[in-house]
């Protein structure tokens, strides 16, 4: 085989990987019940005039499945942050103990499992999207290459599988995470 198409084929797989990474970064961001910093990594706090991700003014952990805790590095914050959160509309109560902010995370209920559950399957379809329109481009890119009609089809058809084998894993992790959103 040679290098033009070696290459087309990497940089097709380099894109469907690149669509597979997207879709874990979107599926961290689905809540399945439990406490997650990640929760959080949406709240900007306005520092000193300018708009800051909490991560970066506070440290954020979680002491057990159900609590999220904030930590500013700077005690003057505290209220800040606490506002931040609250118009973040991400349905979170924070409470402010003077040292620490204590979010207790509240259990899912069916509605809107079901709710994060269509999220995932939208975020699973741009994935495959994705990894399509990367199956797309290198057919284009293949057919703009002097080769023979039978190395196009050969090379077409391992395309084809590359993109089979990233939409199975698509499918997978939609599945496990379907699974975890809906486990009560």
């Amino acid at each position: 085989m040679n290098e033009e198409i070696q290459m087309i084929l990497d940089m097709a797989e380099e894109q469907m990987t690149a669509s597979i990474t997207h879709l874990e970064k979107a599926f961290i961001k689905i809540r399945a019940g439990k406490a997650n910093p990640v929760m959080l990594s949406s709240v900007t706090v306005d520092y000193y005039g300018a708009q800051t991700p909490l991560s970066q003014v506070a440290n954020v952990n979680t002491p057990d499945a159900r609590t999220l805790v904030v930590q500013p590095w700077e005690k003057n914050l505290l209220g800040e942050i606490e506002k931040s959160i609250i118009n973040s509309n991400l349905g979170f109560n924070p409470m402010n103990n003077g040292d620490i902010i204590i979010i207790n995370v509240p259990p899912l209920t069916e509605e809107r499992r079901r709710d994060l559950a269509k999220q995932a399957k939208a975020e699973s379809e741009d994935a495959k999207i994705g990894i399509r329109s990367a199956r797309q481009e290198a057919n284009k890119e293949l057919k703009k290459l002097e080769i023979s009609e039978d190395l196009l089809k050969n090379t077409e058809s391992d395309v084809q599988e590359l993109t089979d084998k990233f939409i199975a894993k698509v499918e997978s992790a939609l599945s496990v995470k379907e699974a975890e959103i809906m486990k009560v």
